[in-house]
């Protein structure tokens, strides 16, 4: 039995994700496929398109047997976060033979190269980063800066600008850092992307990026066209309509800028400056433009500058409704990072699957919520809180009134395909 890894977003599942699933399906010679998901906001700090239940479904759907969710803590968080929260979680099954990930160089060295010198953190390393931390840049920025320049500089050796700069070999870099850290026998395999980069912001064809099709439907075209239905795979443009028939989809920041900005209103200075990635006084900014903005994103733009960007902002003010404190932030880190396994959805396979991983994983395997929530781990309890909370929010974005009850964590079944 050999087990591949993967993790994903699918936001929404698109013709490029069914591409690399059975590409890394093809180049591992893999029996079963695991996919660690993001929940109902992702990374970047934004609410996903469709709800992770549908998500899951189109994952279930198109070739993968087992979803597992990434608890909101680290999937609405820096890369650095993001990846180790996900790798743990593989690490934790104890059945995954194999992780792979699209990147836009499609080469493991580079990628080896760059997460060794972060893992390590070489003196000459450290000195030019503080240098450009120090000269105004963004932590993003900075690391991509005093990268290349230890590398050509200090390594003499010559590295593609796109491998420090996009976000697909950003996060696989991450990946194997992460892969390091927990001295995971896990191996990385890595594949290219087609045709275009994940942020590309026009449709191109069947092979869309996911930014392209959010763009395209939320710039208020019509849903049954013919350039939706093409960019998504069958299975995903069915449930995308099922959803957004429902009201239940498609959602933005839009659907959240009166409850985002009712919030921070009544927020204490002092709570503001308690959320992660908040640092500097940059809560007395936040607090001044959400007393002059009348939407989200024109107070991202209101607050976003050099060292602060547009995404460290969304996490930030998306956190201002989870609950989620940089202290809570630090103490999951410090004990591990998740503190659970949650399954959403599996099929026939992956219900076989799931008989091995409960032999064999070293966190608690969760399928019924509810149990975890009266659970004695605190930390395990608390997580699973925070990701109510996140949800509770998330269905008030529904257009349909009807799907806006809380508590729908607790309540919603495990998918079954």
């Amino acid at each position: 039995m050999k087990v591949l890894g993967i993790i994903t977003e699918y936001n929404p599942m698109h013709k490029g994700h069914v591409y690399h699933l059975n590409e890394s399906k093809r180049i591992t010679g893999s029996d079963y496929v695991v996919c660690v998901m993001s929940g109902n906001f992702i990374q970047r700090g934004e609410p996903a398109i469709i709800n992770k239940w549908a998500r899951a479904k189109c994952a279930l759907l198109s070739g993968v047997d087992l979803v597992i969710e990434l608890p909101l803590v680290f999937a609405m968080s820096s890369a650095e976060y993001f990846a180790f929260g996900a790798v743990k979680l593989l690490d934790s099954l104890n059945v995954v033979d194999c992780i792979s990930f699209g990147s836009e160089s499609g080469e493991l060295k580079y990628i080896e190269t760059i997460s060794e010198i972060l893992v390590n953190e070489p003196s000459e390393f450290k000195e030019i980063l503080k240098s450009c931390i120090t000269a105004g840049y963004s932590f993003p920025s900075a690391r991509e800066k005093a990268l290349k320049k230890y590398i050509t500089e200090v390594l003499r050796k010559d590295i593609p600008d796109s491998i420090v700069s996009t976000p697909n070999n950003i996060l696989g870099i991450e990946y194997m850092k992460a892969l390091k850290k927990l001295n995971s026998t896990i191996r990385p395999y890595t594949i290219k992307r087609l045709n275009n980069q994940y942020n590309t912001p026009h449709l191109t064809g069947e092979i869309s990026s996911a930014t392209a099709i959010r763009n395209y439907i939320f710039s208020g075209k019509n849903l049954y066209t013919t350039e939706v239905k093409n960019s998504l795979p069958e299975t995903s443009y069915k449930i995308l309509i099922d959803e957004y028939e429902s009201g239940r989809a498609p959602l933005s920041s839009a659907n959240f800028d009166l409850i985002m900005l009712s919030n921070l209103r009544r927020m204490k200075l002092s709570d503001i400056a308690k959320l992660p990635y908040v640092v500097e006084g940059l809560e007395y900014k936040i607090k001044e433009c959400a007393e002059n903005c009348g939407t989200i994103q024109e107070l991202i733009s209101s607050i976003k500058s050099r060292r602060y960007t547009a995404t460290r902002i969304q996490r930030i003010l998306y956190h201002s409704l989870t609950g989620l404190t940089s202290q809570e932030l630090n103490t999951f880190m410090e004990n591990g990072g998740p503190q659970y396994i949650r399954v959403l959805g599996f099929n026939d396979k992956g219900r076989n699957l799931l008989s091995a991983i409960r032999e064999k994983c070293t966190l608690p395997l969760v399928t019924k919520t509810a149990d975890l929530k009266k659970s004695n781990n605190i930390l395990a309890a608390r997580m699973l809180e925070i990701e109510a909370t996140a949800t509770d929010t998330y269905v008030l974005g529904y257009a349909n009134s009807l799907w806006r009850k809380a508590g729908q964590e607790y309540t919603q079944n495990v998918i079954r395909v």
